[in-house]
């Protein structure tokens, strides 16, 4: 059940990282007219949003994978990676979040609900 929560996250995360990327192009599209200078800092946010979001997944996922999930440094990498969720989710309730488009109100729960995820794995017993 533990690898189940930790790889349902870590597919989650890592999807809505992908789309951080992909997605760069229209998201700045909806910003325009941007400086030079703001079109580079918004691409380079945004990118590096989605970076991170994919590196927590394959992190997870690698620990679980390869070294398994009932020890200590892989609980300790869940719940690490379980406060950036969290640490994400509340930058991004008090910023992106109270924003207009529905995508920027959906970051909080989704990381949220990963941190629930990785923190409940995190605490199962073998």
């Amino acid at each position: 059940m533990r690898d189940i929560l930790l790889y349902t996250g870590s597919t989650g995360i890592a999807f809505w990282g992908v789309m951080h990327i992909v997605k760069t192009r229209a998201v700045l599209a909806g910003f325009e007219p941007l400086s030079h200078d703001n079109r580079l800092v918004l691409t380079m946010e945004w990118i590096l949003e989605g970076v991170t979001l994919c590196f927590v997944a394959a992190l997870v996922a690698a620990v679980t994978l390869l070294a398994g999930s009932a020890n200590s440094v892989a609980t300790l990498v869940y719940r690490a990676s379980a406060l950036m969720m969290i640490v994400m989710a509340g930058v991004s309730l008090f910023t992106g979040a109270r924003a207009s488009p529905l995508p920027y109100k959906l970051c909080p729960p989704i990381f949220t609900s990963v941190a629930v995820l990785y923190l409940v794995a995190s605490m199962l017993r073998s």
